[in-house]
Order: C-alpha cells, then structure tokens, then sequence
C-alpha cells in the first residue's frame, strides 16, 4: 500500500485543506492552490460531476484484453473510443471495481475512460511462464506504459490510490510526457528503498501489520491458500475503511480478481521487495535509481487525503507539497477511508476533471 517510512495517522479530518462530503461540495475552506496553467482554454471552469450515491453501480458490462510488453491486460474501457483518456488504476488489496462508479461519471464528461488490472489480478496474465512474477514499482509502471503503447494512447489523465497512486506518480515523475494530469491518493507515495531500512514510529509499523505477516514463512502459507487470503484481504479492507459498510456481494465482485494463478506472487513479491528482503530484477535498475533520487513531479496534480486512511500523513499534504512542482491542488475528504474512489465516487471523479483543468 503506502510508503511505511512517511505515512501513519491517526482518523481524524486534516484542518485547513478542503474537505470534501459524498456530495462532491466542499464542506470547509477552500483547496490550496500553487502554479498556473490549464489544460481548457482560458476563462473555461470545469464541469460539475452529477452526484451518485456509491454503489450505483454493481460492474462493467464488458472487459477487453490486449497484449502489452510482458502481459495479455485485462481491463475495461467506457466513454467515447476518441474522447481524452483517463487511466483509473487501482491498489492492494482492491481491482477494477474500486472504479466501477467513478468509470460511467467520468465517461459521461466525454472521457475515455481505461480501468486495467494491474499484474497478478483478474484477467491480467503474463505471455510467458518464464517471465519472473516481479512486482517492484517500475515494473508495474512500465506494464501501463506499454498498456498505453499497445492502445495508441500518447498521453491522458492519470488518476489512483494505493499501489495505483504510487504508478501514476512513478509515470509522472519519469514519463511525463505520457501524462496531461494526476490525481494521487495519499500524495507522493514512490517507495524510497534506503528510507525503508529504518524502524518507523510503532503506530507506523502497527499499521503495517501484514507487510510483516507476508515476509514470514507463515503469512506466505497464507497468501497461497486462495480462501485464507480471500479471508485476509477482506480483513484489510475493514481496518483501512472504518466506515464503510461494504456488503458481501461487493467484497465478493472483487475478490474474484484474487485468485489469479499470479496473485500471491505479486503481493509478496511487491511488500518483500520494499522492506529489501529480495532484490529487484537487473531490468529495472535503471528505473529504481532514477526514482531513489526522489525526482519531482511537474505535471498539474491535486492530491488527496482520506481523513480515515490510516496510511496518509496529516498536515494538508505538508509532507510531500515540495514534490509536486506544477499546477497543484491538495484536498482533504471527510469521513473517507482508503479506497477512496468506491467509497467517495463523486468526489474522485471531480478530482479527475478538475485536474484536467489546472
């Protein structure tokens, strides 16, 4: 999920940022705001996305495949096949349907919406047997860059939480070009190896509670066995959301992306590489030397704070606002936990035009 070094708080709703209600209207002061710049033309505000409740919607009516760098890419498509395109790129231990409301809002603005499952999930599977079930940070960007390549998309609006977020920055930072705007959950969240080497605070390490488990010969066992890691991640799911009442049919469409043949590999590849247990492939070195110098990122962002994600730092985005060098925004959401755009739809989906309008 988050970098462990830099994010742990207590619930609670970060003063002095915009907050945010289910509604999408603001609720307290308004969002900071640094640079210039805008992406419509001058004078042109961005339009109000309707507000839904979530959960309006239960699926995608269709999922398509397609062929890219390592991986056959499973994902969904809605809105206009030439209208700008928005990629909507999920976390651990969630998929595509952490979007299944956002996807139709954002596809009734005009956008093209792409929502793909990140390696080792649902439909996303490798070409080659061969292919080592690597899952540091560069090579799960590289995989939507060539998602991107394999699509003709040259460019579109990034928007993620989680290990979503932490792509998007990850392609903003290094592939800029390839990105018109960002919204990123939790801020700047590309894993810093050498800063993981230290002991963070003890309600920071409670917090990572199964970054432990998975390095432990015993939580291996678990994430192998498809019903207790079915049991697991449903577990994560009722700590980092506290209030959201989530059903069993909405765990349930979900949890289906969990038994990818790859999907206990992926995981515990991703969090034993993070805390240095194993190494990362010679193929990606470059890439995780260029993202050790922490580069910054350029392109217009709003960042967003779940006030009951445990894993975001309080501090209106304080911790990481000098990261973030262009047009920039930061938004607090009320009352939200970490899946933030299933939970608070409406809000996400505003955070995505508006970004496409700094």
């Amino acid at each position: 999920m988050i970098n462990r070094r830099t994010f742990g708080k207590a619930a609670g709703i970060t003063t002095g940022a915009a907050a945010f209600s289910l509604s999408g209207l603001r609720t307290g002061a308004s969002a900071a705001t640094a640079g210039a710049g805008s992406h419509a033309p001058a004078g042109t505000p961005a339009p109000t996305v309707p507000t839904i409740a979530p959960g309006t919607h239960t699926g995608f009516a269709t999922l398509k495949q397609v062929k890219a760098g390592v991986l056959d890419i499973g994902y969904a498509e809605l809105g206009p096949a030439h209208g700008p395109v928005v990629l909507c790129l999920h976390g651990w231990p969630y998929d595509i349907h952490s979007f299944v409301d956002v996807a139709p809002l954002l596809a009734d603005q005009g956008y093209r919406v792409i929502v793909p499952y990140l390696r080792g999930h649902g439909s996303t599977t490798f070409l080659s047997r061969h292919t080592p079930r690597n899952a540091e940070q560069s090579a799960i960007a590289l995989d939507i860059i060539a998602l991107m390549d394999a699509l003709k998309i040259p460019q579109a609006v990034f928007a993620g939480f989680d290990w979503g977020s932490r792509t998007a920055d990850i392609i903003a930072a290094l592939w800029p070009e390839r990105v018109k705007a960002l919204v990123s959950t939790s801020g700047y969240v590309i894993t810093n190896l050498a800063s993981q080497l230290a002991p963070a605070a003890p309600a920071v390490e409670h917090n990572w509670w199964y970054q432990w488990y998975f390095a432990s010969e015993r939580g291996k066992k678990a994430m192998e066995n498809e019903t207790e890691r079915i049991a697991l991640c449903r577990y994560v799911w009722t700590l980092v959301s506290p209030n959201w009442n989530f059903d069993d049919a909405t765990y349930g469409r979900t949890a289906e992306a969990f038994k990818n043949p790859d999907y206990a590999a992926i995981v515990l590849y991703n969090y034993r590489w993070r805390i240095g247990l194993i190494d990362g492939e010679r193929h990606y070195e470059r890439y995780e030397k260029q993202l050790a110098a922490v580069p910054t990122i350029g392109v217009p962002t709003i960042t967003l704070d779940p006030a009951l994600d445990p894993f975001t730092p309080a501090g209106d985005g304080a911790s990481y606002r000098d990261h973030f060098t262009g047009p920039y925004q930061h938004r607090t959401i009320a009352n939200i936990g970490h899946n933030l755009p299933q939970e608070a739809p409406t809000v996400f989906a505003q955070a995505v035009v508006d970004a496409d309008h700094l």
